[in-house]
This record gives structure tokens, C-alpha cells and sequence, in this order.
């Protein structure tokens, strides 16, 4: 089976419990509502662009255990392809549990990352990443990753990348190898110094680099591609009743690269993605807020006029 975006990374399984107030110390509090979800950095991504309509694998390390099961489950019911799971019976996906101050209107999440490999340095095949059109990365395997990203820049297949923080070595290897970092603008600044999504986008620039975007929630997205040598133009965030922000940055990721695949000009793909993620914003739920492609073309019909995209200065 060809391939459109092929994921290694960050999967999850999210147990939120939803509370009237946060406890106090040896308080007993009862639960109002749980629910079990699906998200991740790669894991959403991939789920966000096979409901765009594309063919999206995940080449993993899971095992066999329930958590690993709820991913794969969920994957395969989405579309996302995992015959090319790598099978590690110690491998586990994150595992947070999150508890919702419904009062408040806070969260506290106490995350488990016990059995995490992310991409596994043993594969997929080295065929299978070079017959993808977009690899997609994130940190979680970094030896993994960076094998992948070395095979599919050598077969000039773009890497884009969703990183949240700087780590050590092969780290810098790795974020060298993106050809389409598409970064939130706190790990833009942690690696370049920069003071706005503007100077931050120029610091993030290499030789070799097809697009950079960083990302700032609400207050749109910067980027620069090929397209428009030594040009940062600004993506307003459409305007929407938020009801739920929770996976927003990694449905862009996934959109992003959606549109990379089927050939979208750099601005029409950034604004494509920032609308997908306004809509999702509406919704409840990381992946299960994400809409279909049918929704996400409708509300870009309706918003047309709505945040174009500018350069700066």
C-alpha cells in the first residue's frame, strides 16, 4: 500500500475525570464524569489528515497491551493504516491522567511515560519510508526519527515535524534534517531567542528548508517558504466560539502536511490548516472534535474573506 504521511512518533491515551472542584488534601471527591480519548502529537496529526482524505500509516513501537490496543483500535477506525506497527512487547503509548476542575475550569494532568519508544531505530523499512510523500516527526524516538529523516531527505521526501521542546543529542541532528518545521512559538523561541513569531521564523530558516511556520494559538501563525525567498507573512486565526483548544496545534500539523501532499500553495496550506484547527476548536475532544473534510471546505467557503494572510515587515 502507497502511503501519503507516514507517522512515527507520540501516541497517547488520555482518562480525563471531570470534578465539581479540585480536591483539597485527603479530600474524597466524586467523579462527575470520565471519558478514555485518543491524542498524541503524531497519533492526532495522523488521525487529523486522513479525515482530509488521505492515506496515513503509523510505524510505531506499541505492544500488545490494553493501552497500545485503545490506540490501535482507534487508528484503524480512522483509517490510519498500522500494518507497519513495529511490535515491542514492552512498548507502551503516553499515558495521562487528567483531572478537569469543572469550577475552575482547569485542568491537571499527571502524565505516565513509562514503556515510551516513539519511533524504533530497527524501522519501518527503509523502502517503505522512502515510498511515503511526507514523513511526518516529532522528539519522541530520537534515534528512530533520525534514522527515518535521513532516509526520506536522501529519497527527497519532505519531513515536516511538530517539536515541543528541545533535547539532547541527536536532537540538533534531527531538527537539521526538517525540511518543514512547523513549531509553536514556545519552542521557537527556546531554540532561537527570538521575541516574536516574526524574527522567530528567520531564526528557524536554513539552507535547504522548504517552509518554516511557527504557530501562536489565537494569535495566528508566521511563515516563510521557497515560494517566497526571504518573505514572513502573517496567518490570522479565524475567529470562533472556542469550546474546546485541546489537540488544535496538532490538527494543524496534520493538515499542514495533508495539503503538502496534495500540492497546495504555502499560503493557501497554512490557511487550509488554520481553518481545520479553528473548527475543531469548536468541538469537544482532541481527535473526536476533528471535522470531515466536507465541514472543513464549508466553513472556508463561508469564511472566505475572513484572516487573510499578509506580509510583514
Amino acid at each position: 500500500m502507497s502511503v501519503d504521511i507516514l507517522g512515527l512518533g507520540a501516541v497517547a491515551v488520555d482518562d480525563l475525570f471531570y470534578l465539581d472542584e479540585y480536591p483539597r488534601p485527603d479530600a474524597k471527591v466524586r467523579v462527575v464524569r470520565r471519558e478514555r480519548h485518543a491524542g498524541g502529537l503524531t497519533g492526532t496529526a495522523l488521525v487529523a489528515a486522513a479525515r482530509m482524505g488521505r492515506r496515513c500509516a503509523y510505524a510505531g513501537a506499541l505492544g500488545g497491551d490494553e493501552l497500545s490496543r485503545f490506540i490501535l483500535d482507534g487508528l484503524a477506525a480512522e483509517g490510519v493504516d498500522t500494518g507497519l506497527l513495529v511490535a515491542r512487547a514492552e512498548a507502551r503509548p503516553f499515558h495521562s491522567t487528567i483531572l478537569v476542575d469543572m469550577k475552575g475550569l482547569t485542568r491537571t494532568i499527571l502524565s505516565d511515560a513509562t514503556g515510551v519508544i516513539g519511533a524504533d531505530p530497527s524501522g519501518p523499512a527503509e523502502s517503505t519510508i522512502a515510498s511515503a510523500r511526507v514523513l511526518f516527526v516529532d522528539h519522541v524516538g530520537l534515534a528512530g526519527m533520525v534514522r527515518a529523516a535521513r532516509i526520506a531527505r536522501a529519497a527527497g521526501i519532505p519531513v515536516v515535524a511538530d517539536f515541543e521542546r528541545h533535547l539532547d543529542a541527536p536532537f540538533d541532528e534531527l531538527l537539521s534534517l526538517v525540511d518543514h518545521p512547523v513549531v509553536p512559538i514556545e519552542f521557537a523561541r527556546e531554540v532561537s531567542g527570538a521575541a516574536d513569531g516574526t524574527s522567530a521564523v528567520r531564526a528557524l530558516w536554513r539552507e535547504g528548508r522548504s517552509a518554516v511556520v511557527v504557530t501562536d494559538g489565537t494569535n495566528g501563525s508566521w511563515y516563510a517558504s521557497r515560494e517566497a525567498p526571504g518573505r514572513v507573512f502573517h496567518q490570522p486565526a479565524f475567529r470562533v466560539e472556542t469550546v474546546d483548544t485541546n489537540g488544535c496545534g496538532d490538527v494543524f500539523h496534520g493538515c499542514y502536511a495533508a495539503g503538502l501532499c496534495e500540492g497546495m500553495p504555502m499560503d493557501r496550506r497554512v490557511r487550509f490548516a488554520a481553518a481545520v484547527a479553528a473548527v475543531k476548536a469548536t468541538q469537544r475532544g482532541g481527535q473526536v472534535g476533528i471535522p470531515s473534510r466536507a465541514d472543513a471546505e464549508r466553513f472556508l467557503a463561508e469564511r472566505a474573506a475572513e484572516a487573510p494572510s499578509k506580509e510583514v515587515a
